[in-house]
């Protein structure tokens, strides 16, 4: 019984911790190419700012953006990004027509020979008035 309680002492005053992978409750990463409205009405106008990074060493130049529908209009703010430099990539989603879970995708062209589209999502519950 001595044993123990001295194990259980050491473990807990040294910090030591059991391996946690098996938590239900651990925090996701949040993902900064996708974007959750959560429920909305259907007809309303949902607006985000998605922030675009140069991570690269290099200039980085956006040659176009492109949507999955024409519900979804996006424009950058910035069309080139020195090393470090950010840019808004806006995005209008109009909710009209549409009912239950809709995703749709936005497509930043670049001239990054490694990745030269990027995707963007965006997710919504569009509800029935």
């Amino acid at each position: 019984m001595r044993i123990v309680l001295l194990l259980f002492l050491v473990f807990f005053l040294t910090g030591c911790h059991l391996p946690q992978n098996n938590l239900i409750d651990r925090p996701k990463a949040e993902d900064p190419y996708s974007w959750d409205f959560g429920q909305a009405r259907q007809g309303v106008v949902l607006r985000y700012n998605f922030v675009l990074k140069n991570e690269s060493k290099n200039i980085l130049n956006i040659k176009e953006i492109n949507t999955s529908c024409g519900c979804a209009v996006s424009q950058v703010k910035k069309k080139t990004l020195l090393p470090g430099e950010s840019t808004l990539i806006e995005v209008k989603f109009d909710t009209k027509g549409y009912s239950g879970v809709v995703q749709q995708y936005i497509y930043v062209h670049t001239d990054n020979l490694e990745n030269p589209i990027l995707k963007f999502t965006i997710k919504a519950e569009v509800l029935n008035s």
